[in-house]
């Protein structure tokens, strides 16, 4: 299975935010170059992140990005699930045309099925929890930033 661009970079801007204690905040560019990501496509996420209730967004001089408190709970699972936008996983359906096999097709539902099984097996995994100092402390040392901050 695989995840798209978009919410891999999702998982790691908050794996990066979650690294923080409880009310810290990042600016969009420091997440930016803690994940290596373009300023534009970091926006377009935090935007995201923000209508799905996972990160706060404060705006202004003193304004950043921090994790909410239900942000702080979510599963891997949930937030792959939200950002999951096919409808299929194999290309059933298309403007041009459409597959003769489609109706009450047993290939479609059982690709299906496998991806909502491997978002399940991530359901118990809690998604602030996974950074940890060893992995983080690089990070913070290429924004400038201490660990912990």
């Amino acid at each position: 299975m695989r995840i798209n661009s978009f919410a891999d970079l999702c998982l790691r801007m908050v794996m990066l935010i979650a690294s923080t204690p409880p009310g810290a905040q990042f600016t969009t560019r420091e997440i930016s170059a803690g994940v290596h990501t373009p300023y534009n496509h970091v926006s377009k996420a935090v935007l995201r992140l923000r209508d799905l209730g996972v990160v706060n967004v404060y705006r202004g001089r003193n304004g950043g990005v921090q994790l909410s408190p239900v942000g702080r709970n979510i599963s891997v699972g949930w937030l792959l699930r939200e950002l999951d936008t096919r409808i299929d996983m194999a290309d059933c359906e298309s403007l041009e045309v459409a597959c003769p096999l489609s109706n009450n097709c047993r290939l479609r539902h059982a690709l299906n099925s496998a991806r909502e099984a491997f978002y399940a097996s991530l359901d118990s995994i809690v998604l602030a929890d996974l950074p940890h100092e060893e992995q983080m402390k690089p990070v913070f040392e290429s924004i400038g930033l201490r660990p912990g901050l």
